[in-house]
C-alpha cells in the first residue's frame, strides 16, 4: 500500500503526463483530494506524521531559542565583548542574559527574538551599532523579583536602611539603584565604545568591575530623595534610568564642535550656560551636605540626614572636640585619604564620572583608594577648593573677617608663622593666579600680591 490511499493500476488509470503538466500546487491539492481520508489506516498514518512533525519542529525551534538565549551566543558578537566579559566578572554571571533582559513569559520572548533580528543583521553586514539599554530593554522589576524578594528592610552589610518593598509599591525601578550590579555602569562610564571593544578580556572586566560602581551610588539616593522633596518622581523618565547611547552623543558633541568655528556668540552662550548650570548644581550639593551633617534643617518629606539611611554610621572621636571645626587643617593634610572615604563628592553626586579604559588597564586596579597618601599642603589645599563638602564651609566669610577696614589693616597679626600663612593660604594665593594654571580654583579673588605688590619683608609661607 502506499503512504496515502491506493496504488494506482496502470492498467486502468489513464496516463499522468497529462497530470504532470500541471502546477505543483495543483499536483499537490489533486494529489490531496485523491486521499482516502475514511481510511482508519490513512489516519492514523496522518496522526502519526503530525506528531513527529511537531516534535521536530518543536525541539528544533527550543534548540534554536536555547542556543541563542546562552551567554555563549551573545558573546561570539564583537559587540557585546564589553557586556559579556563585566557579566562574567560579576555577581549574576551564574544566570543567563535573558533571565534579567527579557521579561517573563512566551510572548515576551518572541517578540524579543523578532525584535533582536535587527541586531543579527547589523552583526552579520558588518556595521553593528553600540550596544545599550533601550525603553524596551531596561531590566525590569519582574525579573528581579524572580530571585530576590522585596521583603528586606536592611541591606546584606547590615549598615543601609532601605523598604524595598516600600520603594517598589512607589513604582521605584530596582535599576534605579542597582543599575551597576551586571555591566558596572559601563555605559555610563562610556567604557564600551568601538574602540574599546577589541581591550576587553577575562582580567579587564575585573578591573571594570569594582565595587565602586557596581554597588548602589549614595549620589543617587540622594539625587533621588531630593527630587521627591521638591514634589517630582524621576524614576517615571526612562532618560533618568537608562543610560544615553555613548556613540550617538558622540555624533551629537562632534557636531556641537563642528558648529564652533562658525558660530562664536552660540558657543560662549552654551560655555556661560555650562558654567551656570554647574555653579547651581554646586550650590545643590553643598546644600544637601549641609542637611546631611545636621547643620541645616529643613521641614521635608525625606529626611538629608546620614542616621536616617545609615545605621551604622559613626562620627570619629576626632571630631567631637570642641573646637575640631576650626582646628581641623592639619588633620585633614595628614589623614586626607581617610577624610575623603566620606567627605568626597562622588559620593554625594549622582553623575558617574567618564573612564578611560587604556589607564584603568595600566593601573591594573591600583587607584588612589589603594595607593598610599603622602601628606601634602597643595593637595589639601587643592580639595579643600575643589570638593564640594569641604568648600561648603570654606567658602563663607570665616567670624574673623566680618569687620574688613579693621581686618585688612590688622591680618598681619594673624599671619607670622608658617603654621598661620598655610591657613590663610587655604582660601588665598600668594599671587595672581594665572588663568588655567590651576584646577583649583580659589573661593575668593583676593590674594596677597593684590596689596602687596612691592613684595614682602620675609618669604616664609
Amino acid at each position: 500500500m502506499a503512504l496515502w490511499g491506493k496504488k494506482k493500476n496502470k492498467e486502468t488509470d489513464p496516463d499522468t503526463r497529462e497530470e504532470r503538466k500541471k502546477g505543483i500546487f495543483r499536483r499537490l491539492w489533486h494529489w490531496i483530494k485523491n486521499i482516502n481520508w475514511k481510511d482508519p489506516v490513512t489516519r492514523w498514518k496522518l496522526m502519526f506524521a503530525s506528531i513527529i512533525t511537531l516534535i521536530v519542529i518543536g525541539a528544533g525551534g527550543y534548540g534554536v531559542i536555547a542556543f541563542t538565549n546562552s551567554p555563549t551566543f551573545c558573546k561570539a558578537c564583537h559587540e557585546m565583548a564589553p557586556e559579556h566579559t563585566t557579566y562574567v566578572a560579576s555577581s549574576h554571571s551564574n544566570l543567563t542574559c535573558v533571565q534579567c533582559h527579557i521579561k517573563p513569559g512566551a510572548v515576551t520572548m518572541v517578540l524579543h527574538k523578532m525584535k533582536s533580528l535587527k541586531e543579527v543583521y547589523y552583526h552579520v553586514t558588518g556595521i553593528p551599532e553600540q550596544i545599550v539599554s533601550t525603553v524596551d530593554e531596561a531590566v525590569s522589576d519582574e525579573n528581579c523579583l524572580q530571585c530576590h524578594s522585596k521583603n528586606r528592610l536592611v541591606t546584606a552589610s547590615g549598615d543601609l536602611k532601605v523598604d524595598h518593598k516600600g520603594h517598589i509599591e512607589e513604582g521605584v525601578p530596582c535599576i534605579s539603584c542597582h543599575a551597576g550590579v551586571a555591566h558596572g555602569k559601563i555605559g555610563v562610564r562610556k567604557l564600551n565604545t568601538e574602540k574599546d571593544r577589541d581591550k576587553y578580556t577575562e582580567e579587564t572586566g575585573k578591573l571594570v568591575m569594582t565595587k565602586e560602581y557596581t554597588d548602589p551610588n549614595m549620589g543617587t539616593c540622594i539625587d533621588c530623595h531630593d527630587k521627591v522633596n521638591n514634589g517630582e518622581k524621576p524614576w517615571k523618565d526612562t532618560a533618568y534610568l537608562v543610560p544615553k547611547n555613548p556613540e550617538e552623543e558622540k555624533e551629537k558633541t562632534e557636531e556641537v564642535n563642528s558648529k564652533k568655528t562658525t558660530d562664536i556668540a552660540a558657543t560662549t552662550e552654551t560655555t556661560e550656560a555650562k558654567i551656570s548650570d554647574s555653579a547651581v548644581q554646586d550650590e545643590k550639593t553643598q546644600d544637601i551636605i549641609l542637611q546631611a551633617i545636621g547643620k541645616q534643617q529643613k521641614d521635608v518629606k525625606l529626611s538629608m540626614a546620614c542616621e536616617t539611611c545609615h545605621k551604622q554610621i559613626k562620627v570619629p572621636e576626632n571630631h567631637k572636640v570642641s573646637d575640631w571645626s576650626g582646628n581641623h587643617g592639619s588633620t585633614a593634610i595628614q589623614q586626607l585619604d581617610k577624610c575623603l572615604n566620606c567627605h568626597q563628592d562622588s559620593k554625594w553626586i549622582k553623575d558617574v564620572p567618564t573612564g578611560n579604559l587604556d589607564s584603568i588597564i595600566k593601573s591594573n586596579g591600583q587607584d588612589s583608594e589603594t595607593s598610599k597618601y603622602t601628606p601634602n599642603l597643595t593637595v589639601g589645599k587643592e580639595q579643600t577648593r575643589n570638593n564640594q563638602f569641604c568648600s561648603a564651609c570654606h567658602a563663607n566669610r570665616p567670624a574673623s573677617h566680618d569687620q574688613s577696614n579693621y581686618w585688612l589693616t590688622g591680618h598681619a597679626l594673624n599671619a607670622k608663622t608658617a603654621e598661620q600663612k598655610a591657613e590663610c593660604f587655604v582660601c588665598h594665593d600668594r599671587e595672581k593666579p594665572a588663568d588655567g594654571s590651576t584646577e583649583a580654583k580659589a573661593p575668593t579673588d583676593i590674594y596677597c600680591q593684590y596689596c602687596h605688590r612691592t613684595g614682602f619683608k620675609s618669604d616664609v609661607q
